[in-house]
């Protein structure tokens, strides 16, 4: 049990906690979640006595017999060793494994029957007791388990920590932390360095994990599959909501509604008592009925909705508009010295694409999203625009995009953007730079906040094609979901990696994932990748089941036979079909392009145009036929693409 108790804490003249009193029972699934800036890291560290409260206090019953694993938010150093070895030490098992060692030796030096072989034998005995029941014989393999979850490889098993990056750092703590099976476990934005399979792995760990949980996260899916309770920290206080995140949002927004109404009807009780005490002020034989009106008003508390906030709303510019191929990617390959990241990548993206990038970390998204961008040549292969395509990058290195001279302000107004400054305010705001901070220099800004700064300068620019790396790993729950909704919104193509599912589920309708050296294409959202990932993975698990089954390997081998002639059949059907509805497209196109050239040539005739009402019925009929083109096209290039799809999976 963590229980807090009239729990208060102040910095300077901002008050973080007033009065919380929360009881936190054991096995909790808590996502602690609200706005930036109240208080959610703070109130970990309170937990792990790591600030001094103002006053109240917070009791866990049998503290010091309490095991407790935090992960903090900000980036760690690890120490020179070998990084089985880091696991052991943090774990305690290299502290009872020498204990057990130096017991051995001193007892091979000891006469068996004495008092002090009897007391060392103790030691000895209770020593193993406790390694084995730390699993101590099997930790190497379930480190390695757990190492593997997350994407590590063979190879990094003993290279030292410390020469691993930032981000690699953060997950060898969060293995220490699973492998030591705290009792509580306080996570601070776990998912922030992980690529979407381990996220998954981690979720899947944490399942039937025995102990409490208490994390913080931006991460909609995770809340989803992890929490059972989310504790929401705003106005100083604590307010809880049994259920995961989506039932959280429901049940907020019915909470607001029913404290608006109970509002309205406040408001109107006091008005009403306030125009029967206006009344009869000055009439004596109503004094007494005055009074108690005037107390039953001071008796009234103002109900306020919780954690109301002002909304922004968040558009890009309208951009003229591109070809219908944006950009096409031919035998495109890249390397760093021996090191092959993908050979022979074959795609394009057509207008109005919306294309996530996926795959696990080192797979090459990033590398991917900085070739289509030009910022970095291919080693082999060619990246081709189309005509009057206008690309913005963000990168998770967009730092380099800023100049450090200026302040947020000055560097917001270098943008050539048709954007008023009222509206430069709105945005700055909803990227959470209000008031004088617009003021800073940028040169001392966090990393967090130039990458904020980065984004917000792309949303000011005249785009049709935006390629985006990590655009929300700085973003609160509330700036991202107006962010996803102004890229909902945008017209243009959007080329985007991210770890974010939710975020990539509602926006995208096509996924790339980079898996081997190689492309693999998914025509829907991120749940349908997911899905057919799946069916695929289940597959592969089948057929090799099949392969170690050798008695029934002819009956096996037939079955294979007939359900791959079933598959051709099937394919050579789905194939027949979209050539049969595409050559009616194309008949339908060759229509009405002759006669849009026939309606341009009675546009281009100087006698036509004496006829005022012909030429006005001529240029609605061809504003109609480009807008069936148009729709034809689409359908076109959706058939093709189905077409090349279905031509790969049959190589």
């Amino acid at each position: 049990m963590i229980y807090f108790r009239n729990v208060s804490l102040s910095f300077l003249d901002k008050k973080i906690f007033e009065n919380i009193n929360w009881t936190i029972h054991p096995k909790s699934r808590i996502g602690l979640v609200g706005e930036n800036g109240t208080g959610k890291t703070t109130l970990f560290r309170a937990i792990m006595e790591q600030v001094h409260l103002d006053a109240g206090v917070i009791e866990i019953p049998g503290r010091k017999q309490k095991g407790f694993g935090y992960l903090p938010q900000d980036l760690v150093e690890l120490e020179p060793m070998p990084l089985i070895d880091y696991l052991k030490q943090k774990s305690g098992i290299a502290a009872i494994e020498v204990s057990i060692r130096e017991l051995e030796q001193k007892l091979s030096g000891i006469k068996h029957n004495t008092a002090e072989y009897s007391e060392l034998a103790q030691k000895y005995s209770d020593a193993t007791a406790q390694f084995n029941a730390m699993d101590g014989y099997a930790f190497e393999a379930r480190a390695k388990q757990v190492l593997k979850g997350f994407g590590f490889k063979e190879d990094d098993f003993h290279q030292h920590c410390d020469l691993f990056s930032g981000g690699w750092k953060m997950r060898i703590l969060l293995t220490s932390i699973l492998l030591a099976k705290p009792d509580i476990m306080l996570l601070d934005e776990p998912t922030n360095h992980l690529d979407t399979e381990s996220m998954e792995w981690l979720e899947s760990y944490l399942k039937d994990y025995p102990g409490t949980i208490i994390v913080i996260s931006h991460d909609h899916f995770f809340l989803d599959k992890i929490a059972m309770q989310i504790a929401e920290l705003s106005s100083c206080d604590i307010h809880l909501y049994k259920g995961n995140y989506s039932y959280y949002l429901a049940e907020k927004e019915k909470r607001q509604a029913a404290l608006r109404k109970e509002m309205e009807l406040q408001k109107a009780q006091i008005k009403k008592i306030e125009e029967f005490v206006e009344r009869f002020r000055y009439k004596a034989t109503k004094a007494a009925q005055v009074q108690s009106r005037v107390k039953m008003l001071e008796k009234f508390s103002e109900i306020q909705l919780e954690g109301k906030t002002k909304s922004v709303a968040m558009k890009f510019p309208e951009g003229k508009k591109s070809v219908k191929e944006v950009v096409k990617a031919t035998d495109l390959g890249h390397r760093y010295g021996d090191l092959t990241v993908f050979n022979d990548l074959n795609f394009t993206l057509f207008r109005g694409d919306k294309v996530a990038f996926v795959g696990v970390n080192g797979s090459g998204k990033s590398t991917l999203s900085r070739l289509l961008s030009l910022t970095e040549p291919p080693a082999c292969g060619s990246v081709q625009y189309g005509d009057g395509v206008n690309m913005a990058f963000f990168s998770q290195e967009s730092s380099q995009n800023l100049n450090y001279q200026n302040s947020i302000w000055e560097e917001i107004n270098a943008v050539p953007a048709h954007a008023s400054d009222q509206e430069k305010r709105n945005l700055l705001g909803a990227f959470l730079f209000s008031g004088d901070d617009i003021h800073k220099s940028v040169a001392v800004l966090s990393g967090g906040e130039k990458s904020r700064l980065a984004l917000l300068k792309i949303m000011l620019l005249d785009t049709n094609f935006l390629i985006l790396d990590e655009p929300t790993n700085h973003l609160d729950l509330k700036t991202k979901d107006i962010f996803q909704n102004a890229l909902i919104h945008y017209h243009g193509t959007v080329a985007i990696v991210s770890h974010d599912r939710y975020f990539l589920d509602h926006l995208v309708n096509k996924v790339f994932e980079l898996k081997d050296g190689e492309i693999h294409y998914y025509n829907g959202n991120y749940s349908y990748f997911i899905e057919k990932r799946g069916q695929i993975a289940a597959l592969s698990e089948k057929e090799k089941t099949e392969e170690v089954l050798p008695k029934s390997e002819g009956f096996k081998t037939r079955e294979k036979k007939r359900l791959e002639a079933q598959e051709r059949n099937k394919t050579y059907k789905e194939r027949s079909a979209l050539k049969k509805e595409m050559a009616e497209v194309e008949k339908n196109i060759a229509a009405l392009e002759t006669k849009k050239s026939e309606y341009e040539a009675v546009l281009c005739d100087p006698q036509a145009h004496k006829d005022a009402v012909k030429i006005k019925t001529v240029t609605l009929e061809l504003r109609d036929i480009n807008a069936e083109l148009e729709k034809f096209y689409d359908t076109w290039t959706e058939l093709n693409v189905n077409l090349e799809q279905i031509a790969k999976n049959d190589s």
